[in-house]
């Protein structure tokens, strides 16, 4: 999935008053950890995920890992929080064009 910045953007705007969904602890991407995103990607399209985990590039990594293991797409990390899209098959989301 492909997103322009434009997407990204408005994906973004969406996800500002969101609270997060998924909270990460020191067990980190653990199989449980994937699942509920995944749940919360299928319920909501659009999810935030605070991860606390001690250093930056290890909290990188991990939220690179969950976006691959959900196949979604990561739009923004900002500090311990990330914002997940993967669209439903009847997206409830509309996205601008490309």
């Amino acid at each position: 999935m492909d997103l322009t910045e434009k997407q990204k953007k408005h994906l973004r705007r969406l996800a500002h008053p969101l609270n997060p969904v998924v909270l990460v602890g020191q067990d980190g991407d653990s199989a449980g950890v994937v699942q509920e995103l995944d749940i919360a990607l299928g319920a909501h399209e659009l999810v935030k995920v605070r991860a606390r985990t001690g250093d930056r590039n290890e909290r990188n990594l991990l939220l690179d890992r969950l976006a691959a293991a959900t196949k979604s797409e990561l739009i923004q990390r900002i500090g311990n929080v990330g914002v997940y899209y993967r669209a439903k098959r009847e997206p409830r989301i509309m996205l601008p064009d490309a």
